[in-house]
């Protein structure tokens, strides 16, 4: 059973996640965040002791929700690469699906400095952790050559974000249209990044 705590802490954090979306951290006020919940401001900072502490729980909340959604896409993928690719599509698709999430994820606090570009970092971390995982396997199962798949996972999420933040600020290319192309890239470049490491790796050996 959820402890009444937990269920406000949650209501919380969904209204502050709809004004934070609307407004953007700077303009986006406590206090419709208690008008929101029915909650006083001083009830709000009670389980938030300032607005940057909620802003930064908002995201956390929404990135735990699409890493959960991502392992449940990739868990019953039968090849370690499919589960990537599946991982990629996953990340890809709920953000372009959800532009106010994607918004909140990648620009809405790009005025607070290096405190955001600190949290979005840890957050794409995490993200990138789970995409590595499953190009480690795919390594060690044979399915692509040896790479650096820490290196691989992040070029991966650069290559999400960059079309993204462009869709969010231009309209296009739409997500629909840019998944396929961007899917093909990105596997087909590791599957040739593994091959040609794996030549030269044999060439090495045979040099000696």
């Amino acid at each position: 059973m959820t402890a009444p705590k937990e269920i406000t802490r949650d209501r919380i954090l969904e209204a502050a996640e709809a004004v934070f979306a609307e407004k953007g951290y700077h303009e986006a006020l406590v206090d419709e965040v208690a008008d929101a919940t029915s909650l006083s401001k001083g009830g709000i900072y009670f389980h938030f002791p300032s607005k940057e502490h909620l802003f930064f729980a908002v995201l956390d909340r929404l990135a735990d929700r699409l890493i959960a959604k991502v392992e449940r896409e990739s868990a019953n993928r039968p090849a370690a690469l499919e589960k990537a690719d599946a991982a990629l599509v996953a990340v890809f698709s709920a953000l372009s699906k959800r532009r106010r999430l994607a918004k909140l994820l990648m620009v809405s606090g790009y005025s607070m400095g290096n405190a955001f570009e600190r949290k979005r970092a840890d957050l794409f971390g995490r993200f990138a952790g789970v995409i590595k995982s499953h190009l480690d396997e795919a390594v060690e199962r044979g399915e692509i050559g040896p790479v650096d798949t820490a290196v691989a996972a992040h070029i991966w999420l650069g290559a999400i974000n960059e079309l993204l933040i462009r869709w969010l600020y231009t309209g296009a290319p739409a997500p629909s249209a840019a998944l396929p192309l961007l899917r093909t890239v990105l596997i087909d470049g590791l599957k040739s990044a593994g091959m040609a490491r794996t030549r030269e790796e044999r060439g090495n050996g045979r040099g000696r």
